[in-house]
């Protein structure tokens, strides 16, 4: 599902709330540890948009981390390269701070996105192309995966600044915007 803007976003946002997307998953050996009844409750000052977001935007960033840490083996072109560094800085310390939202939250650091395919999430198969690439083909990719996230996160980010209940989830979004907007201008 790709979001555009008006209206329709604020469905497809809901419905994702809404939808088994947001039930937590655990995969693997954190699974034994986590039982179902003991699924931590959000704090009462978090409405389900400020949850959605966060677990949203906690996956998205480590993502494009992921990425960003594949540059310098696969490319020797300087702007690439500086791209890189400067965005794995910047989201380093965006996710620090989502982290400590998800904390303040009470919720567990269980990844409810795992293996979902979403617009702005670069997946394990995407991962595994830009493994195989480089040179100019991965400046290539590396761009459009950029392009992508900040995109679909400045989309998201728009739906918890409108329909969020906690002010610093809420404050924290519209500050993420301003440093993703500046970052998807220089990418232009």
């Amino acid at each position: 599902m790709r979001l555009t803007t008006g209206a329709p976003w604020a469905v497809a946002f809901a419905a994702l709330l809404v939808s088994g997307c947001a039930a937590p998953q655990v995969h693997g050996p954190a699974a034994a540890a986590v039982q179902p009844s003991a699924v931590t409750q959000p704090s009462a000052a978090f409405n389900p948009t400020d949850v959605a977001w966060i677990q949203l935007e906690i996956p998205m960033t480590e993502s494009v981390l992921a990425l960003t840490d594949l540059a310098p083996e696969r490319t020797a072109n300087p702007s690439v390269l500086a791209l890189a560094s400067q965005v794995a800085a910047e989201q380093q310390q965006q996710l620090a701070g989502l982290r400590g939202l998800l904390r303040e939250a009470g919720l567990p650091p269980t990844n409810v996105h795992e293996g979902h395919d979403m617009p702005g999430m670069v997946t394990k198969s995407d991962l595994l192309i830009a493994q195989r690439l480089n040179a100019e083909p991965f400046d290539k990719l590396f761009r459009k995966h950029l392009k992508d996230f900040l995109t679909q996160s400045l989309l998201v980010a728009k739906g918890e600044q409108t329909s969020g209940a906690n002010e610093a989830t809420k404050q924290f979004a519209k500050t993420l915007s301003a440093a993703r907007s500046t970052t998807l201008a220089d990418l232009k």
